[in-house]
């Protein structure tokens, strides 16, 4: 008899009896082995929580291109001939290149006449809008369950995309903020809620490979929509650049339509997944599935210094992130003399190389947790190592690299790709530490980090302005790589793949359980379910019957 943990007061137990076959009653040890082989036919096959992750994955890549689209569309909606421009600086100490021709992109005549710095103003707009409320929708999710809030927070950002070519033609620039301020706050529910959900329905030893699934498909949708955005801007519909708003949020009411009448917000509440299946996610979730959560335990959390290992990744994450997501455009154009075209092409190169080499990782991440050679605390270590110390290793490189562009460009890849790991390390640990309350840790790291984010770009432009050497380029890289050191050192120490003292049920007041389990029928000392068949049956005991 297999025991698991308490849960709202009562203690779930798998009980297997000796089971019934063709040959009689098989002994205990044939029991548990014919139980184990079983458990992993159940881990391995597809099932509903891999159709949760497939929808989980499209909706982090809806998300992202909805993010990104604007800024790929705002080239073709203003007239790029008819605003005041100040002149570029280029750095000559490279020479110049002929890769390309970049007259279109410099002569575009939209039918907008936006500053340079309202155009600042639009593409921000909808980050301020998902960045405050990263904190309620996490605390929302807790309470309330989180797939609603992620469905119709993603059914509003898609909708509100029909309305951005009306709003800029019609209402200019100040509706046009207004409209993508609001599609920002729809897709605030997105990382938090996705963490709550992965915490209901993922396996403690699937979570590598899931949460970097899931997480890659902020890759995935950037290489889609740079690229199709393009295409659309130049050979689209309605003037171009609006089709790239119609095109995709059609898809991004597709999918929460799909998602919000598909999913569900547990294995418990799921009215068609198979009950192996939900057995088997429940007892690896250790009672996750209960409909009592505790409160939340602020002061525990405040003290916990894993969390705060989380955290200070996360900062780290971000911020060396945008440096090279942002800047690294602007550096082969100023320095390496790339023209835009080229620099497009090989500007999603990082992307493609973190998305490919964030699944591998998870993988290999998974199988250290299976073959038992790793703890979970090592596993997020090495994981996170890899995906931190690889771009600061690759930033310092490419910045003593010169003018040696084909290089300069492998190393940047490398390092952006190697970035993937994070994935399978502190980007999926609040879920190792806090199953129940993953949701509204990922809130305060996301939104903490996103705000650090926001440091890359203005130091960079503050330490590169009016003198893009490459010289002054190296301290923007070798700032990131710091940062990416300093944070990924602090975790390595600090960090714990272990769930704390403070998420523990057994540590919970007992509640008095609302329904009791089903009465299930014995025959011939076989445990018989509804359906007939023998096997383990998933009972409840209260917490005086297991201590007596």
């Amino acid at each position: 008899m297999a025991e698991n943990r308490e849960r709202s007061g009562h203690v779930l137990v798998w009980e297997q009896a000796d089971m019934a076959t063709d040959e009689g009653i098989l002994p205990a040890s044939k029991n548990k082995r014919s139980v184990n082989l079983r458990v992993v036919w159940v881990s391995q096959r597809f099932g509903t929580r891999h159709y949760i992750v497939f929808m989980l994955f499209l909706g982090m890549a809806n998300a992202y291109v909805m993010r990104t689209n604007m800024s790929v569309a705002i080239v073709a909606m203003v007239n790029q001939t008819a605003i005041e421009k100040d002149a570029e600086v280029f750095d000559d100490e490279c020479p110049d290149t002929d890769y390309g021709d970049d007259k279109d992109d410099s002569e575009r005549e939209g039918e907008f006449i936006w500053s340079t710095s309202m155009q600042g103003y639009i593409l921000s707009s909808f980050f301020y809008g998902y960045v405050i409320t990263q904190i309620p929708f996490g605390l929302l999710a807790k309470k309330y369950g989180a797939m609603r809030f992620l469905g119709w927070g993603m059914l509003i950002n898609s909708v509100f995309a029909f309305v951005v070519p009306v709003a800029a033609r019609q209402g200019g620039a100040g509706w046009l903020i207004a409209v993508r301020f609001i599609q920002g706050l729809g897709e605030g529910p997105i990382v938090p809620c996705t963490h709550a959900m992965l915490a209901k329905w993922i396996p403690p030893n699937e979570r590598s490979r899931v949460g970097s699934i899931v997480y890659s498909g902020a890759q995935f949708g950037t290489v889609i929509s740079m690229p199709l955005s393009g295409l659309l801007a130049d050979h689209g519909f309605d003037g171009g650049w609006p089709s790239i708003f119609y095109v995709f949020g059609i898809i991004g009411t597709v999918w929460s339509i799909a998602f919000l009448f598909t999913c569900h917000e547990d294995p418990v509440t799921h009215p068609r997944i198979r009950e192996d299946e939900k057995k088997y996610i429940q007892q690896s979730l250790w009672g996750n599935a209960s409909v009592h959560i505790p409160p939340i335990p602020w002061m525990n959390i405040a003290k916990s210094l894993p969390f705060y290992a989380i955290l200070l990744a996360h900062l780290g994450q971000n911020y060396g992130y945008e440096t090279l997501m942002t800047e690294l455009p602007t550096y082969m154009k100023q320095v390496l003399r790339f023209s835009i075209k080229t620099n497009g092409v090989l500007s999603a190169l990082p992307y493609l190389a973190m998305w490919l080499f964030s699944i591998v990782v998870g993988w290999v991440a998974d199988w250290m947790l299976t073959s038992g050679r790793f703890t979970h605390t090592l596993t997020r270590k090495i994981s996170n190592s890899i995906g931190q110390y690889g771009p600061a290793i690759a930033l310092i490189i490419a910045s003593y690299t010169g003018c040696s562009r084909a290089l300069t460009v492998a190393i940047l890849t490398v390092g952006v790709g190697l970035n993937g790991g994070i994935y399978a390390g502190f980007k999926i640990n609040h879920l190792d530490i806090t199953p129940r309350y993953a949701g509204v840790l990922m809130a305060f790291t996301n939104c903490s980090a996103n705000l650090a984010g926001l440091l890359a770009p203005i130091a960079a432009g503050n330490i590169i302005e009016g003198k893009p050497t490459i010289a002054q380029w190296r301290i923007v890289f070798v700032i990131a790589a710091c940062v990416y050191l300093f944070t990924a050192t602090f975790y390595n120490v600090f960090a714990s793949g272990a769930r704390q003292f403070w998420d523990d049920p057994e540590n919970d007041e007992p509640q008095k359980p609302s329904i009791e389990a089903p009465v299930h029928s014995e025959v011939n000392g076989s445990n018989v379910g509804s359906n007939g068949t023998t096997g383990a049956t998933l009972t409840h005991r209260t917490i005086n019957e297991q201590s007596s």
